[in-house]
């Protein structure tokens, strides 16, 4: 019985061994080819300047290097980090609307999603390059959903404040700020004027030359600190170029009693200023527009109040003559060296911002009739002219030459405020009278030219004899 099992144990055996087969199996190893983490994964301390200035080329398309750079990351209840460049120079289309902008790259967890994310970075700032990559957002988000996410906007704010914080530190160093401004201040002014939550913040990066800074660029803060304790406003005027701010007559006294004066000769400064009004509790005025108030004492006020009797009359005589050109003709003590002044109201647009508004092309006629109002003429009371005027006109109030001396005196002033001449060629005309005068040519050989002029358009000088010039001079 043994042996029959035994032989029947070897026959399974055989059996089983006749059954199996052999298979091949093939094994694919898998080699890791990447093995680098992305930049902006890794610690701050462990990526060289190097490293940056590699990946911001790749994503800018820029030959140089950046000239600042804010590696961060956000915990809490979102969780994202991110790469913030900023370039050297400013792109020669910053400003082309129809040109698509590069924003920020969007990742969300290390998987590409978006090239041009612009709900990531308002406009203004949309010379910033960078990534973000977000642990929050879902792999397939659409266009569509990003516009109304609410994680996106929350990035958004914390994307700018780490850009404003970048800027700080770029403002740490002189020169390195001094590039960046030059490069980048429009975009900051106007982001004053679009950004209302920021523009506190935006108004530190501010930089401009001043009365008192020399060469020297001067922050709104720096000047705050300058202040005397009695003066309770920043001063600042408006004009095309910084000579023709520092010898504007609107200065003179502002000068004379030490308080500083900000120029502000980049048109989007108009712009910006109106948004930003004040800083630090210190109210923005502007030198060229009425009601500047200089903080005179009881001895001052007294003598103004009699400078004001004294040339009621002349100021009437001098608003029957120049009609709907001027609001009113006021006596004023913020002159010195002029002998009168065109400002505008407070709230409507200055001689600067009248100048800008004209050059554009397609500027709205009715708005600009509306926003204009009326210029006030100011003269000096102290100045020989006004006071030599004042005397011809009490001796004689029926003098046909004061009427020509009153155009003249608002012609010059409207030029020397900023403003432009309605009838340049009648300005010209009377200056080529005065220059006959100062030659002694015979007004007999011209009889012909006056009645060609007119009397309205320029009034006769027959009575005005060189003795009279010599008092205007």
């Amino acid at each position: 019985m043994r042996m029959m099992k035994n032989q029947k144990l070897k026959m399974q055996k055989r059996k089983q061994k006749k059954t199996k087969k052999k298979i091949k199996i093939q094994k694919q190893e898998m080699e890791l080819v990447n093995t680098q983490k992305p930049i902006w994964t890794k610690k701050p301390d462990e990526v060289t300047n190097e490293e940056y200035a590699e990946f911001y080329k790749s994503i800018s398309n820029d030959w140089e290097d950046h000239l600042a750079v804010k590696h961060f990351s956000v915990e809490g209840q979102l969780e994202f980090s991110g790469l913030l460049f900023c370039p050297k120079r400013a792109p020669f289309d910053m400003f082309d609307n129809n040109k698509q902008k590069n924003h920020i790259k969007l990742y969300v967890r290390r998987v590409f999603i978006m090239d041009n994310c612009e709900e990531l970075m308002p406009n203004y700032l949309s010379f910033v390059k960078g990534v973000v990559d977000s642990e929050d957002l879902p792999l397939n988000i659409s266009r569509e959903t990003l516009q109304q996410s609410k994680i996106l906007r929350v990035i958004n704010k914390n994307l700018v404040k780490k850009t404003l914080e970048m800027f700080n530190e770029i403002s740490e160093n002189e020169e390195n700020y001094q590039k960046f401004y030059e490069a980048f201040s429009k975009p900051i002014k106007l982001g004053i004027h679009e950004d209302v939550k920021n523009k506190s913040k935006l108004a530190e990066l501010l930089r401009y030359y001043s009365t008192t800074s020399g060469s020297e660029w001067t922050s709104l803060k720096e000047y705050v600190e300058r202040m005397a304790e009695t003066q309770e406003s920043i001063f600042y005027i408006t004009a095309e170029t910084k000579a023709l701010a520092e010898n504007s007559p609107f200065l003179e006294s502002l000068k004379k009693r030490n308080l500083e004066v900000l120029y502000m000769t980049d048109p989007i400064d108009e712009h910006a200023v109106q948004q930003l009004k004040e800083y630090d509790g210190k109210k923005l005025v502007n030198v060229t527009k009425e009601g500047l108030d200089l903080g005179l004492d009881e001895e001052e006020k007294k003598t103004f109040e009699e400078q004001k009797a004294k040339f009621e009359n002349l100021c009437k005589k001098m608003k029957e003559v120049l009609g709907d050109k001027v609001e009113d003709v006021l006596v004023t003590q913020a002159l010195v060296d002029s002998p009168a002044t065109l400002v505008t109201t407070e709230y409507g647009w200055s001689a600067n911002m009248q100048r800008i508004m004209k050059a554009q092309v397609l500027r709205d006629a009715s708005m600009s009739s509306f926003m204009v109002g009326k210029k006030k003429m100011e003269i000096n009371p102290e100045h020989v002219i006004m006071q030599s005027l004042e005397k011809k006109f009490s001796a004689d109030a029926s003098d046909r030459t004061i009427k020509d001396l009153i155009w003249l005196l608002y012609e010059t002033a409207a030029l020397t405020s900023g403003f432009s001449l309605d009838d340049p060629v009648t300005f010209a005309t009377r200056i080529h009278k005065l220059i006959k005068l100062g030659l002694s040519i015979d007004a007999e050989d011209e009889e012909e030219e006056e009645e060609e002029v007119g009397d309205e358009q320029m009034p006769a000088l027959d009575d005005f004899d060189q003795g009279a010039m010599e008092e205007v001079d």
